[in-house]
């Protein structure tokens, strides 16, 4: 089995090629763990489709599958387009969330994504007010003045309770900065796509910044959402680590 690993701005993927979909939770975990196989946040399966160029199917570090995931959608396009899977800069494919569009230009990748569910906008923890927001996957998110210190115990609590992944973030002269603790992980990872979408939904909403910002992560790389003709943009720079070969 060929696996290709990919970074896309800190969060990093396993992809491979399979002709069939199938229950893969134990090959996710295996090849997820950082220690004893490859290493990733997430795996992703590429499988033919008659109607789109692939299907995929998502699998977090713990087998737990993932309708969605925005840095696997613009690592997976990018993927896809050097296999020949895609062709003409842009790849069209199923997701558990619905149909996305990749753009592919060189190592910079535009997604479009799925529209989002505003859930709710006045959740009230820890004397905080919480938007509650899916992207493709549930996201709670909190503004704040600092975002230097993250409060994981409180955000594993707030994950179990929403079943959602957690974000914090600040906003500073139309600039967001984002911090997420990602379910399927359970941990801080070093960027989260839907979450960023996710806290850019509620900044755009509480008109806290235009229809086109600059996203930093925790990994610190520069990233863009935009709101363009009511689709959602997410883009960035991709980078493929490795190709290996292990064992089926």
């Amino acid at each position: 089995m060929t696996v290709t690993k990919y970074s896309a701005n800190g969060n990093d993927f396993v992809i491979i090629i399979r002709k069939k979909k199938k229950d893969r939770s134990k090959l996710a975990k295996r090849l997820c763990h950082r220690q004893n196989g490859v290493g990733a946040d997430g795996l992703v399966i590429v499988i033919p489709h008659a109607e789109y160029d692939f299907e995929w199917d998502f699998y977090n570090a713990d087998g737990s599958r993932a309708t969605m995931c925005g840095n696997a959608s613009r690592a997976v396009a990018h993927f896809a387009m050097e296999k020949g899977i895609s062709a003409n800069g842009t790849a069209e494919f199923l997701t558990g969330a619905g149909v996305i569009r990749g753009t592919v230009n060189g190592n910079y990748v535009v997604s479009d994504m799925t529209k989002p569910i505003i859930l709710s906008e006045d959740i009230q923890e820890d004397n905080e007010k919480w938007w509650f927001v899916d992207t493709g996957v549930p996201h709670l998110i909190a503004f704040r003045d600092n975002i230097d210190t993250f409060d994981l115990e409180q955000a594993k609590r707030l994950r179990d309770k929403y079943n959602a992944n957690l974000n914090i973030c600040k906003v500073e002269n139309n600039i967001l900065y984002v911090r997420t603790y990602e379910r399927g992980v359970e941990d801080e990872t070093l960027a989260c796509g839907t979450g960023m979408v996710a806290c850019f939904v509620r900044a755009y909403g509480e008109d806290l910044v235009d229809e086109d910002v600059k996203v930093f992560p925790k990994s610190g790389d520069e990233l863009y959402v935009s709101l363009e003709e009511d689709i959602y943009k997410f883009g960035g720079q991709v980078s493929k680590i490795f190709i290996a070969e292990t064992i089926d």
